[in-house]
């Protein structure tokens, strides 16, 4: 996903911001206070975590612009203060503070100038990747936590070339961390499969080896969605847990 706005990228980010707005459009107050997908979130935190994201991610393109540095965050502290504040409203505010940030951010990308997209910028992680990445930063945002917010949306409605970028990127990513794994993910709807860690075995001769559809290879991979919902060979070999990928 290094490629300057690919097509790609940006289709997904126009569907996944227009799904995050479907979802949350029919959100009531006692639902915007009820539990998300997230240990410890309310679907209140997660909206508001949308938003704010939104707005880190116009301080990175105003970097890449300007050339003067501004970070996503001011720090942890202030970004979970943020959060905690915007999530004590009903619901009403909180769509009208999503589509507020939504906005900011695409008058932000319109603003970009096309030298500006290979600029570099840091990321809350402390990664420092091109401000073309920043679109791609979106649409993992948007997309996970639609299905986080536990509004009826799901990690099976990513298209298969998005669940398959993110398969590509998050084993990459914990291999780069982690190599002494040896974990083969197979999707059983459409011939691609990946490695995780290295190609050694479990001790017993033979690699562990997870096949299902892919969007429940990401779910497990990302931490949504339990390895008993998966198809584990050698049968009775309990998998690793997958460790944190961002």
């Amino acid at each position: 996903m290094t490629v300057e706005r690919p097509d790609a990228v940006a289709g997904w980010l126009t569907t996944g911001e227009r799904r995050c707005r479907e979802l949350v459009a029919g959100l009531s107050d006692a639902a915007a206070a009820a539990p998300s997908r997230l240990p410890g979130w309310t679907r209140a935190h997660l909206v508001t975590h949308l938003a704010r994201n939104a707005d880190a991610l116009v301080n990175l393109l105003t970097w890449a612009r300007t050339g003067v540095p501004t970070p996503m965050y001011a720090d942890a502290d202030q970004r979970a203060a943020d959060i905690d504040a915007g999530a004590g409203r009903g619901a009403a505010g909180l769509r009208a503070d999503l589509a507020a940030a939504t906005r900011r951010l695409e008058s932000a990308i319109e603003a970009m100038p096309g030298d500006a997209w290979s600029a570099p910028v840091r990321t809350g992680q402390g990664r420092e990747v091109p401000a073309s990445q920043v679109c791609w930063l979106r649409v993992r945002e948007v997309w996970v936590h639609a299905a986080d917010l536990d509004l009826g949306g799901s990690l099976a409605d990513l298209p298969d070339p998005l669940t398959d970028a993110l398969l590509d990127e998050v084993t990459a990513t914990i291999t780069g961390r982690h190599p002494d794994l040896a974990v083969r993910l197979r999707a059983v709807d459409r011939a691609r499969q990946w490695q995780l860690g290295g190609t050694g075995g479990t001790g017993i001769g033979r690699p562990v080896e997870l096949s299902g559809p892919g969007w429940s290879l990401l779910g497990w991979l990302i931490g949504r969605e339990p390895a008993d919902r998966l198809t584990v060979r050698p049968a009775g070999v309990v998998p690793p847990e997958p460790p944190p990928w961002i």
